[in-house]
């Protein structure tokens, strides 16, 4: 039986700007700083002129906060949906990072896609931790409001794949999930049939001299990657001087601390869907449990892994 919840007005919806593009604000300065707290006496700023205030705007917070809608009286569909959004502003923090990273890779500046990578590694490990707060959910929170959910499933998060795809898991069927959203399709199929940053990666090692076949180095990128035994051997000559000028040996380290980090999100995942649905189907058509017990199993940069068995 559920015990409900309450759920505070907190924001008036009719007064909220409802737009993706960016609010117009007057452009700071040192100067203006410099002014500002001449007339505050170093006190918080609290007079604004018109209906908004500067932060409101720069981070669109009435709007980001309006976009909570509990469907159940059920109490914990809250936080569910609370870390759900939060999980999707971190892939997208996630894939800045990376995508940002393979256009570095691309123009040979492995210094300049390291501290991409690392910071990548850090987002990784903090999506990670939302699974303490949504372990919290006990099963018969969750079935309070499941049933709510209909078909609507994680698996169908355009953001998540987009962070699979630029790391190099490829998928044509799950892809396929979003061919009729027309605002998001376009740059999900670039994605798809595009290089992954361990692709880049890859024709990094060709540039410095490594033999790859070219069968890794030109194929089709919307296919699931296969191991290549000529990139393991490429990687293990790398990893023959560990050294921190060898830039290459360190952009390893990168990405395999990066990969290990979302083993451990996927192994949080899988953990936390038994914890709380047991053996159950899920939502979105999937075996659940079963589902995500072989998605855990998948390596990204396989031969990063690998290759530690030679060394």
């Amino acid at each position: 039986m559920t015990r409900g919840t309450d759920i505070p007005r907190l924001i008036d919806p009719a007064g909220v700007e409802a737009s993706a593009y960016a609010r117009p604000m007057e452009m700071g300065s040192d100067a203006q700083r410099d002014h500002a707290v001449t007339q505050t006496g170093g006190r918080p700023m609290t007079d604004f002129a018109g209906r908004s205030n500067p932060y409101v705007d720069y981070e669109s917070i009435d709007l980001l906060l309006s976009l909570q809608h509990p469907r159940s009286p059920g109490h914990d569909e809250m936080c569910f949906i609370v870390m759900g959004q939060v999980k999707e502003l971190l892939f997208k923090a996630l894939h800045h990072e990376l995508h940002n990273a393979l256009i570095r890779l691309d123009r040979d500046d492995i210094a300049g896609a390291l501290p991409l990578l690392n910071r990548a590694r850090e987002i990784a490990v903090y999506i990670g931790r939302s699974w303490d707060v949504l372990s919290t959910i006990l099963p018969q929170g969750f079935a309070e409001f499941r049933d709510h959910l209909g078909t609507a499933s994680g698996q169908l998060s355009f953001m998540y794949r987009h962070v699979e795809f630029i790391l190099g898991n490829k998928s044509v069927e799950l892809a396929a999930a979003h061919r009729n959203l027309p605002h998001i399709w376009p740059a999900l199929e670039a994605a798809l049939n595009g290089p992954s940053l361990w692709d880049r990666a890859i024709a990094l090692l060709a540039r410095r001299g490594h033999q790859i076949a070219a069968a890794a180095l030109d194929r089709d990128w919307s296919e699931t990657y296969r191991p290549d035994a000529t990139v393991e051997a490429a990687w293990l000559k790398v990893y023959g001087d560990p050294v921190p000028e060898n830039d290459l040996y360190l952009l390893g380290e990168s990405l395999i601390a990066l990969s290990d980090a979302l083993s451990q999100y996927r192994y949080r995942h899988f953990n936390a869907v038994e914890r709380i649905i047991g053996l159950k189907p899920g939502t979105g058509g999937s075996a659940g449990v079963g589902w995500l017990r072989a998605v855990v199993s998948h390596r990204f940069f396989p031969e990063l892994w690998t290759l530690r068995t030679a060394l």
